[in-house]
């Protein structure tokens, strides 16, 4: 998580590509969810090929779409340092890819019918969401690009940043040659898409394994959506409720948990980027009036639910709140810390905390 957005600069895998990368499903393949959980919305780079429009009638919508979003110019930079024309342009571009069925060359002066994953009409209005009511693109074309994985993600769920990989990485490390680490029960708290889950459970493979908790049904559905999707059913266990909640039969016994909780303070959500303040869940942003409310709380039942030897890692919003947990974990919870650690992310700001349990 962090106070600006801006997607990842990929292109979005085509169908072809993905179906021989991992095993593919809608929404209508997948096992039964549990009973609190909301089903996900299909990706629309996963939806079937069931509409179609006349090429020169897909130019029309180009070239509209293309000049809404030339008119933004810098302006959405210079409000809140939103997305300039340039990228917006960029986005329309992986917008076509993920719509459109068939690869061509150009629509310039051909006549023929060009499959669709969507209607176009549907197209219109999804463009003018994201321009218009600066709707995050993520949740326009309903997947975000992460490490090397293709995460559904829809409304009412964190769109997964790009530093917050380096837990996974974080976690990598610890595991290698230490295999009480590597195949013992691990816990992501408030996983939202799933995706520190599924990370960490590609890496620990068939010895670990991995429970990952949420407060929020949408987010249960969605990251049950892509457990399935990357076949880790067997290693990433989805339960419902509030950061340790869910987890009373398990304590004393995590070889590791990790979290990116809630840390942006109160007064700060209403001066975030739009596509941020306006769209994603304010209950996966807001941590209190200081940011450190769920940080803090997580600390508290650290040592509880980690065995002898327990890893954690956890996201902040930077130096500060890096500082103040350190200093919590070394003075007020009674010793029971080793190894604490302040570690930078892509952009060298102080984001993760890191430690063993005694």
């Amino acid at each position: 998580m962090k106070l600006s957005f801006s997607p990842k600069l990929s292109t979005f895998l085509k169908p072809s590509l993905v179906t021989n990368l991992h095993r593919s499903v809608c929404s209508s393949s997948i096992s039964s969810p549990p009973p609190t959980s909301l089903i996900p919305q299909t990706p629309l780079f996963l939806k079937p090929p069931i509409h179609s429009a006349a090429s020169s009638d897909l130019q029309k919508w180009h070239d509209w779409a293309k000049s809404l979003a030339s008119s933004v110019g810098s302006t959405f930079v210079d409000l809140d340092n939103g997305p300039d024309s340039t990228l917006l342009c960029r986005e329309l571009k992986w917008l076509m890819e993920d719509a459109i069925e068939e690869e061509s060359e150009g629509l310039e002066n051909n006549q023929r019918s060009i499959r669709l994953r969507v209607a176009l009409e549907e197209l219109y209005m999804l463009w003018k969401q994201r321009v218009e009511e600066r709707r995050p693109f993520q949740y326009v074309v309903g997947c975000e690009h992460w490490r090397d994985l293709v995460l559904c993600v829809q409304e009412g769920v964190l769109i997964p940043r790009p530093e917050t990989e380096l837990i996974v990485d974080l976690v990598g490390d610890v595991v290698l040659g230490n295999e009480g680490l590597r195949e013992g029960l691990w816990a992501d708290l408030g996983t939202g898409s799933g995706a520190i889950a599924i990370g960490i459970g590609r890496i620990l493979g068939t010895g670990g394994r991995v429970i990952a908790t949420d407060l929020s049904p949408a987010a249960i559905g969605v990251a049950g959506f892509n457990v399935q999707r990357y076949g880790l059913q067997d290693v990433v266990e989805l339960r419902q409720g509030s950061w340790f909640e869910p987890l009373k039969d398990m304590e004393g016994k995590l070889a590791g948990f990790v979290s990116n909780p809630p840390y942006i303070p109160s007064d700060d959500i209403s001066g975030l980027q739009a596509e941020v303040g306006r769209h994603e869940p304010r209950v996966a942003l807001d941590g209190g009036i200081n940011g450190m409310d769920d940080l803090l709380h997580i600390c508290k039942g650290a040592a509880s639910m980690l065995k002898p030897g327990g890893f954690f890692a956890f996201e902040t919003n930077g130096e500060k709140q890096c500082k103040h947990l350190v200093e919590y974990m070394e003075n007020d919870a009674g010793g029971s810390f080793f190894n604490l650690k302040i570690v930078p992310d892509f952009a060298g700001i102080h984001r993760f905390v890191t430690g063993f349990h005694k």
